[in-house]
């Protein structure tokens, strides 16, 4: 009878025992619940973290699971593969190429190269690329791991001439203390790498290398400039073309595309972020913005308007200075500093604090569709979704502890109202909590939290747990939107703060004639008006609902001769509410109508005689065709019906 030494017993995630030898391994444990998982299995989960199968189970107790391409982690495992086997095999098309990071990424894997002098890549040469990962692909080779000390590692990079490694494993040293590094070997390539990785190449079953872009040494625009390739892998063919059409559908949808086409916006060099608006542009911009207004309205907010530059002493008062100051932009002017906002709060709180105030007039809530500032670097601007100056629909409620749950409770309702209106059915909400990077006391960041908690459960809305990622002034409820494609936005916010009314001496006159703190909520309930509206753009494709199209009906004559009548029609409608356009250049109707499509409209408005001697119009509909005649002031009240909130 075997010592009780000689076994381990782990936990599989239904809660049964497994019984091993002593220094079994994911894989021993995989063959012993059975051969046909053994076969499939592709890393372990050992008490949450994933890890090779190779890699020994601890001797005492723990939760396992086996990781299959049935698990998110499946295919998470493959792309770091993918990763590896791109590096190998540009290594070996471009010799002298010196290597970076390569991890996985949400929708696939990326790998940062320095190539030699006088060797550009470009997207012509990724079938090159991905035909040498195929074969490494097809050799089956195996990845492995070996231990080394860190003197041992360095040596082995500085003789392959591979300075960025050298510079990894260096701060490995001095951040974190280590004293031997991991490296991983797939055929006759081995890399710096902590891992993991499924047993051998052949487990990808399917790639593509989708572009390349420019990045910088750690994201540091002083540091060498590198090429990203970036690509995906996956587990099919099928699943592979499945994402290639959605990326196919995405690039139709891209709001950076589609905003010059439909006269939105444009972006320009002279201002990296901070987009010009065109008229059409402005013009859904307002009407995102009466929708946020009838909200302010309904739920009794007052609107203020703050300078967006102010001393520096301000934001030092606030915190900014100690939490957000390489974000901001400074200026000086007459030796004294001063910052453009990246935030509203301070301004809000000035406001708040101008005048005395009596617990009767709490809540008072003060609402601002401020612009603001943000040093972004240019690197990762995105059209509208990143960008370096934003309007914020943004609101900061004082109130008293007694009156946050109701508070928040209209807030949710208002962001609820909101979203269905745009068209957006699937919201998901977080609660996030204290950041490593805050100010106060833990006394008060629990009771903000188990404010925010309190006011999530008495709604009875489900909610899951973000911990650690909230504002660095109290914690946060995020609101984020599914779109069309199915991908995740977040939005809308609520955050409680107990510090800057503090910080800012505010406080308002009880009933017991005593001065109090007011609790300071700060929401907004889309976020960002530019990054929505890049966000609508995708998620429509530019074929705006009727009530929200910046132009809602184009008229288009069918001959020159029916100009003049086209122009009343036009006059007509517009003095009706109806945003028109008309087309009376001198072009064929069929190419009218062409462009007007093109142009997104949800109707086009045709005349000719017919309708010109019935004073009508003939309606034809982006969703439902034909429709036929109808006068001038039927068709205004069709819209009028389109646009009325339901």
């Amino acid at each position: 009878m075997e010592a009780a030494t000689d076994k381990i017993v782990v936990t599989l995630p239904d809660g049964t025992p497994l019984e091993l030898p002593a220094g079994a391994t994911g894989a021993d444990a995989a063959m012993a619940i059975g051969p046909g998982l053994a076969k499939a299995a592709l890393g372990i989960k050992v008490d949450g973290d994933l890890k090779d199968l190779d890699a020994p189970l601890p001797e005492a107790g723990a939760e396992v699971a086996i990781v299959t391409e049935r698990d998110p982690e499946g295919l998470e495992l493959i792309r770091h593969d993918a990763a590896h086997v791109m590096a190998e095999a540009v290594t070996e098309l471009y010799p002298g190429t010196k290597v970076t990071i390569g991890p996985a990424i949400e929708s696939g894997f990326y790998y940062d190269f320095e190539f030699p002098d006088g060797v550009t890549i470009n997207a012509d040469d990724l079938p090159k690329i991905e035909k040498e990962m195929r074969k490494h692909i097809d050799a089956d080779e195996r990845f492995s791991r070996r231990d080394i000390p860190v003197a041992e590692a360095l040596d082995h990079f500085r003789a392959e001439d591979q300075g960025f490694k050298v510079e990894l494993i260096e701060d490995l040293v001095a951040n974190e203390g280590v004293e031997t590094v991991s490296l991983y070997r797939n055929g006759d390539f081995e890399d710096l790498c902590r891992g993991p990785h499924t047993p051998s190449t052949k487990r990808i079953k399917a790639i593509k290398l989708s572009s390349v872009a420019g990045a910088y040494w750690r994201g540091d625009e002083h540091r060498e400039q590198l090429t990203r390739i970036y690509g995906t892998a996956f587990f099919s063919k099928k699943d592979l073309e499945a994402h290639l059409k959605r990326i196919e559908e995405a690039e139709a949808r891209d709001h950076r595309r589609l905003g010059p086409e439909l006269d939105l916006f444009m972006l320009r060099s002279e201002a990296p972020g901070m987009p010009f608006w065109l008229p059409n542009g402005t013009t859904l911009l307002h009407s995102i913005e009466d929708e946020v207004r009838q909200q302010l309205r309904k739920r009794g907010y007052l609107e203020i308007a703050t300078p967006q530059v102010m001393d520096e002493g301000l934001w030092h008062r606030s915190g900014h200075w100690d939490n957000y100051k390489d974000e901001m932009y400074f200026m000086q002017a007459d030796e004294r500093r001063f910052a453009l906002r990246p935030m509203n709060c301070p301004g809000a709180c000035l406001v708040f604090g101008s005048d005395r105030h009596s617990y009767r007039e709490l809540p008072l809530r003060l609402a601002e569709f401020g612009r603001v500032s943000r040093n972004e670097r240019e690197g990762v601007l995105h059209g509208l979704l990143r960008v370096r100056a934003f309007t914020q629909d943004d609101a900061h409620v004082y109130c008293t502890e007694d009156q946050i749950t109701a508070e928040v409770a209209s807030i949710c309702e208002a962001i609820d109202e909101l979203y269905a209106r745009f068209g957006f059915e699937d919201v998901k909400v977080e609660l996030s909590t204290r950041p490593d990077k805050s100010m106060g006391t833990e006394e008060q960041w629990h009771k903000a939290e188990a404010a925010l908690q309190e006011a999530l459960d008495s709604q009875g809305r489900e909610y899951e747990l973000n911990p650690g990622d909230g504002a660095f002034y109290g914690p946060k409820i995020d609101f984020h939107v599914t779109d069309a494609l199915g991908r995740s936005w977040q939005c809308g916010t609520c955050q409680l703060d107990f510090q800057m009314p503090e910080r800012f001496d505010l406080y308002y006159t009880g009933a017991d004639d005593q001065a109090h703190r007011p609790v300071m909520i700060h929401r907004a309930l889309l976020g960002s008006m530019e990054r929505f509206a890049g966000i609508l753009i995708e998620h429509y494709a530019g074929r705006f609902p009727t009530w929200l199209a910046p132009v809602q009906a184009i008229v288009l004559p069918i001959a020159d001769r029916h100009n003049d009548y086209a122009r009343r029609a036009h006059d007509e409608l517009s003095e009706l509410g109806v945003r028109v356009a008309i087309d009376d250049r001198s072009e064929s109707i069929g190419r009218k109508i062409r462009d007007a499509e093109m142009g997104r409209y949800p109707y086009m408005l045709v005349v000719g005689d017919r309708e010109q001697e019935g004073g009508a119009v003939a309606v034809r509909s982006h969703t439902d065709g034909d429709i036929g005649a109808e006068s001038v002031a039927e068709f205004a009240a069709r819209i009028e019906t389109e646009t009325a909130v339901s």
